[in-house]
């Protein structure tokens, strides 16, 4: 926010500094290798990966400004985890301490609702994903800084790493033909399911093959459509509104890297929720106490 505000430098300091000492190394690397492998790829589309990717390869462009952001969220999302933590104390914790402590039962207690108690175990993967996503989000609003989640390329990723968990998840739980078959929706009588089934399949399959690039779209629409709001707003009478406004918009900025942190990972919770399930001893000790209160009663 503060980079657009400054006069819409949108290139930050640290990755001109990377791609200056660097960039020339990994532009012939991706001239000699990455480029022409691309061009057979999307040729067959009537396009070039200069078209697809935004311009043409460069030494200045060759370490990609999201790559670096999303690299230094990734250490950032560690090192806040470590310092929030701190020494932990059961006597005398630290207001970091109770913060942290207040994310990890929010989340937790999110889990379990959606998914179920066996969902706890899912917990560590939602939380990465929860915490890094929030990171990215707040990174904008600090100067020298971009949010990496304002690019496609970072949000698409997430998004496929969402899909795969999940999938994996599902197959491991309940093999390939089990996690295929609940696609095909509840067992209907035979004249019906040969007709419907097969319908009910194709619409499920393609409605989670796209879940990738809804997670991403949604996610980078919404944190793209922030920053441009700042920058709007920031140079509607430059350079006096360059400073003020967004300061004063920081609230609503902040407001919307949480619920879009909220709104992926809870999606990816109940993706999650759709694959698994309670283990069958927990169904049985759940069915057997339920008949016994009656019985003592």
């Amino acid at each position: 926010m503060f980079l657009f505000a400054e006069g819409g430098h949108h290139t930050p300091l640290i990755v001109e500094f990377l791609n200056e000492h660097f960039g020339e190394p990994v532009h012939k690397f991706q001239v000699a290798y990455t480029k022409p492998r691309w061009e057979k790829i999307l040729e067959p589309l009537g396009t070039t990966p200069e078209a697809v990717f935004g311009g043409p390869y460069t030494v200045e462009n060759a370490i990609p400004w999201y790559t670096v952001m999303f690299v230094i969220a990734c250490v950032l999302s560690v090192a806040l985890i470590w310092i929030f933590k701190g020494k932990l104390s059961s006597e005398d914790p630290t207001h970091s301490q109770l913060t942290l402590e207040a994310g990890f039962l929010a989340l937790k207690d999110m889990i379990i609702n959606v998914v179920g108690h066996h969902g706890y175990k899912y917990f560590p993967v939602v939380a990465t994903f929860a915490v890094l996503v929030l990171v990215s989000n707040l990174m904008g609003l600090f100067p020298l800084f971009m949010s990496p989640t304002a690019s496609v390329n970072v949000t698409f990723a997430l998004g496929i790493s969402s899909f795969v968990y999940y999938n994996y998840v599902g197959i491991k739980e309940n093999g390939l033909v089990g996690h295929l078959a609940h696609f095909a929706g509840p067992k209907l009588p035979l004249v019906i399911a040969l007709f419907i089934t097969p319908l009910i399949f194709g619409i499920e399959l393609v409605s989670n093959m796209i879940r990738p690039m809804t997670l991403g779209l949604r996610l980078f629409a919404n944190m793209f459509a922030d920053e441009q709001i700042a920058l709007n707003v920031a140079n509607l009478a430059s350079p006096y509104t360059n400073i003020l406004l967004p300061i004063a918009l920081m609230p609503l900025a902040v407001f919307v890297a949480f619920v879009q942190t909220l709104v992926f990972t809870l999606l990816s919770m109940i993706y999650i929720s759709e694959v698994t399930h309670e283990p069958h001893d927990h169904h049985e000790e759940d069915h057997a106490h339920s008949e016994a209160v009656p019985a003592h009663a």
